[in-house]
């Protein structure tokens, strides 16, 4: 299985996705927080199971799709782990970044 790791960036768009609903609801941004972070567990066991991004799709990234944000990640095969990228909002224009 191999082991989930979180950029320091991907841990970033987290706090600002929970910052931004938490002006609404602190609850509600805690438990969308739970729900990105135990989507992401499934790719310890299954790490090709997301999409290869429809943006870029020669490069080795791919994506799950958490409500309207996409968590964009890397499986490296050779140190057997999955690297969480980024977590941005659908309507965020990748090409952009």
């Amino acid at each position: 299985m191999a082991a989930i790791r979180w950029t320091q960036r991907s841990r970033d768009d987290l706090q600002e996705v929970y910052d931004f609903i938490s002006r609404d609801s602190p609850r509600s941004a805690e438990i969308f927080i739970d729900r990105i972070i135990s989507s992401t567990e499934r790719l310890s066991a299954f790490p090709q199971s997301g999409r290869a991004l429809p943006e870029f799709p020669d490069l080795p990234y791919r994506e799950i799709i958490v409500s309207s944000y996409r968590v964009i990640y890397r499986h490296d095969v050779e140190g057997d782990h999955v690297l969480i990228a980024a977590v941005m909002h659908g309507r965020r224009d990748l090409q952009n970044l």
